[in-house]
């Protein structure tokens, strides 16, 4: 396949329209659709569909993944042609897109970007989602390595377990005081105000269905950020699961207290491309190094 129309079905999914990729690709617009039609006359399929943004179609994603692939092995055969003197133009930088979970986005994953050499000259572009849809965006060639619950690889990755993330279920002390005055039954949370991240967040009814063997449905506040998530159950909004570090000390703090019930432990996978390739390699031993030190 013609790498030039690789790189531009790439830059097309990734600006989000004909006209923002011919701007990044400093080219016309016309020659962004020539490339595009050529290469969906190569495949025989429909590659990306031209909405707002543009997305790629289920058959664009594997071209989609196979353009980054090209991509991130160009850039590595290049350096290595030139030995390692810096290209004229500047532009060394390898990108890295990478889809992590929220909470260990606040937690143990920016120490692990920040523990890679800067010799290695990375730069990385970070996605945020639920830790159960992370995958997704490795399946469709959206980003390079994900962090997700996930063990079976999708196709044309690798998996390698990380830990376990804990959570402990807190509330703050005027919360617990309003609505668990019994200590935490049944009723109880199933009338408290519960804290979600968002509506894919499902760690909070799990918790509630293995403490009461019911399927309930309290009250919900969404609060789409890690950390005003967590400072939302100190200020009293109410009651939510939170990473055991983050709990420890909130607990002994005295901002929270300890709800009844057993933690929730959620496993964590690393799954990236299958590729030789020392940018990922760099990266896979920063983010396994930083998740034994955080990680159960």
């Amino acid at each position: 396949m013609d790498s030039a129309q690789l790189q531009t079905f790439a830059a097309v999914i990734r600006e989000g329209s004909f006209d923002a990729a011919a701007r990044a690709l400093n080219v016309t617009a016309s020659a962004v659709s020539q490339r595009i039609k050529a290469l969906e006359q190569t495949a025989g399929q429909v590659l990306v569909r031209r909405a707002k943004p543009c997305v790629a179609t289920a058959a664009g994603e594997p071209l989609l993944r196979l353009a980054g692939q090209v991509a991130l092995l160009e850039r590595e055969a290049l350096d290595a042609a030139r030995g390692g003197v810096p290209e004229p133009a500047g532009e060394t930088w390898t990108r890295l897109p990478i889809v992590v979970n929220a909470d260990s986005l606040a937690t143990w994953f920016l120490p692990a970007l920040a523990a890679v050499p800067e010799a290695a000259r990375l730069l990385f572009d970070v996605h945020q989602d639920d830790e159960d849809y992370t995958a997704e965006l490795l399946r469709s060639g959206t980003v390079m390595a994900a962090v997700t619950t996930q063990n079976v690889p999708v196709q044309g990755c690798r998996v390698q377990r990380l830990g376990t993330m804990r959570y402990l279920p807190v509330v703050a002390p005027g919360v617990r005081e309003r609505w668990f005055p019994g200590g935490g039954s049944a009723e109880e949370f199933a009338y408290a105000p519960m804290l979600l991240l968002n509506r894919k967040d499902q760690l909070q009814h799990r918790f509630l269905r293995t403490l009461t063997r019911r399927s309930l449905d309290p009250p919900i506040h969404y609060i789409p950020s890690a950390d005003a998530f967590n400072r939302a159950i100190g200020l009293g909004l109410g009651w939510a699961l939170m990473p055991e570090p983050l709990a420890t000390a909130e607990i002994t703090a005295g901002r929270v207290l300890r709800l009844p019930g057993r933690p929730v432990n959620v496993p964590l996978y690393w799954q990236h491309w299958k590729l030789e390739s020392a940018a990922l390699t760099t990266l896979t031993t920063a983010v396994r190094d930083a998740a034994a030190t955080a990680l159960r």
